[in-house]
């Protein structure tokens, strides 16, 4: 995996719902490296950090692969990386391989994976249509969050180098799949329980299935 875009928002103004809102939503690649901390990408722009930012949502990467099917989806959009928010545009990036709990090197900074993007109604105005937020979970291919073990600057080119297996096997793909599933699988259930490098409110919340 390599990094192919540092990506950093710029404040931006929105209406929803008749209220003026703030949103980091848009971001845009940047020449300068990225310097990961603990909670947040430095000098990026969190507008609400309820949901965003923290340990657990410190920094966001996406794939580079996916960009063409969105950009079909959406030609007329001015594309550029960064369209999804993603901190860190990545080439190679697999959500299917990528497992919870597994700790990378990217730059100088030590990651560990730990949940996929949940998308909000910002995605869909940063899109023009919050019909992406069904087709974005559809699609089954979010990007992940890390958590910052050892805070580090990230530069374009870097690789993304695994250090540490997770010793839980469940990946980014299965457990978005879980999340949205009518019908959930109680082998990937248990597989999120006991996985702590998840929040511990997501696997409180997933208990009430078993």
């Amino acid at each position: 995996m390599k990094i192919i875009a540092t990506n950093l928002a710029k404040p931006t103004k929105i209406i929803w719902n008749g209220e003026e809102q703030n949103t980091g939503i848009y971001k845009y690649p940047v020449d300068t490296a990225l310097r990961l901390e603990k909670e947040s990408v430095a000098n990026d722009i969190i507008a609400d950090r309820r949901v965003h930012g923290g340990v657990y949502k410190a920094c966001y990467l996406f794939s580079s692969v996916h960009y063409p099917y969105w950009k079909e989806k959406y030609p007329d959009l001015d594309w550029d990386w960064g369209m999804f928010g993603e901190n860190l545009t990545v080439d190679g990036l697999d959500e299917t391989k990528i497992c919870i709990g597994a700790v990378y090197k990217i730059g100088t900074a030590k990651v560990q994976i730990t949940q996929p993007r949940e998308p909000c109604y910002k995605l869909g105005i940063r899109f023009g249509d919050q019909k992406i937020l069904k087709e974005f979970i559809d699609h089954g291919f979010p990007g992940t969050y890390v958590k910052i073990l050892e805070e580090g600057e990230v530069s374009v080119g870097d690789t993304i180098e695994l250090i540490q297996e997770s010793e839980n096997p469940l990946t980014i793909h299965q457990f978005y799949q879980l999340l949205y599933a009518k019908t959930k699988d109680p082998k990937l259930i248990a597989l999120a329980i006991e996985n702590e490098a998840l929040p511990l409110r997501k696997r409180e919340k997933l208990k009430k299935y078993q």
